[in-house]
Formats: C-alpha cells, structure tokens, sequence
C-alpha cells in the first residue's frame, strides 16, 4: 500500500533529504571519497582547518542540491505511478513520463559524483588512502 510503488517511504525520505541512494558506487568503490564520509572520519584522516571548512561546503551544496532534485525526482516517480494506475497510460505519455523521471535521477547522480569528485581534489594522496583503508577498500 505504498504511495509510490516503485519507492520506498524510505527511499522518498532519503531521496528527498538529500541522501546518497547509492548513486555515487562508482566514485566511492574507485577511491573517490565522500562528502559524508570523510566528515566523519576528519580526525582520522587528520584534516587541516581549511579542508574541513572546504568539505563542509561541498557536503552542504551537495545536500540542497541534492534534496531540491530528489524531490523532483519522487514526484516524477509519482506522475509516472500514477499514470499506470489511472489503467489509461498512453505510450506517449510513457515515453513522456519516463524522460521525465530519467532526467531528474541523472541529475541527482550527477549531484552527487561531482560532490566526490570535488572532495577528492581536496585531500592529499594519504589522506585518500588511509579513506580507503578505513571504509574497507583495497585497490
């Protein structure tokens, strides 16, 4: 009895905070670290006062943009849910609605692999490895 079939109550929770829903693997599995993470892990990774405040700011931007696109991203996957329900879905409302949905979903994954891409230019070749070591990663 979901609103959204195809969503969660806690994938809409996630997705509309701003979470990470997995979108970023590629970067993280890759030895990109996280925003999210590497906050904290900040005194294990020894990080000076300026990268702290550096990743801080990427986390955050990161956050809004991702929160303001995971909302879009659910009442996407709404329109789309609904369409099916109303039992009169058209394949060109399909093809419509599923751009829709695709788009913002590229987006939120954009958001949030530049947000690893950006930490990762804010941390020394150590500070990347011991991430790795700590988040069980070997490459």
């Amino acid at each position: 009895m979901r609103d959204i079939k195809s969503l969660s109550a806690t994938d809409v929770d996630e997705l509309a905070r701003g979470g990470g829903w997995g979108f970023a693997k590629p970067a993280e599995l890759n030895g990109y670290p996280g925003p999210s993470h590497v906050l904290q892990m900040k005194d294990r990774l020894g990080l000076t006062d300026d990268q702290l405040l550096k990743v801080q700011k990427a986390f955050d931007l990161m956050q809004v943009q991702a929160s303001e696109e995971g909302k879009v991203f659910v009442e996407a996957e709404r329109e789309l849910d609904a369409a099916f329900r109303s039992g009169a879905i058209t394949e060109s409302a399909l093809r419509n609605l599923v751009a829709t949905a695709e788009a913002s979903r590229s987006r939120l994954r954009f958001i949030h692999l530049a947000a690893h891409l950006e930490v990762t230019r804010l941390l020394d070749d150590g500070q990347i490895t011991a991430y790795g070591e700590h988040r069980g990663y070997s490459k």
